[in-house]
């Protein structure tokens, strides 16, 4: 079985479909994408469950790409408060 045959399985649908054909017309690209649309509409879940499959396949495959760095995060910005109160003009 080929990758590209083990991914149309798991998703229950040709690939060409989400990634589009070389050379394909504008019509042909509009048709593909709104069929594209109607499944996810219909089966809302496949999106989580791909994403699922791919973390599970990646995870096993190639551990190492799953291995991220934390994200650093943005300096506190400490704001004093004046002790002068305005006055109403």
């Amino acid at each position: 079985m080929s990758t590209d045959e083990f991914i149309e399985l798991a998703l229950g649908t040709p690939l060409d479909l989400w990634l589009g054909v070389e050379g394909e017309s504008e019509q042909d690209r509009a048709v593909r994408e709104a069929a594209a649309r109607d499944i996810l509409a219909d089966d809302p879940g496949m999106v989580d469950r791909t994403t699922a499959l791919a973390v599970e396949t990646i995870g096993r495959t190639m551990p190492e790409l799953l291995h991220l760095a934390p994200a650093p995060r943005p300096a506190t910005v400490v704001r004093c408060r004046s002790g002068r109160k305005g006055l109403a003009a």
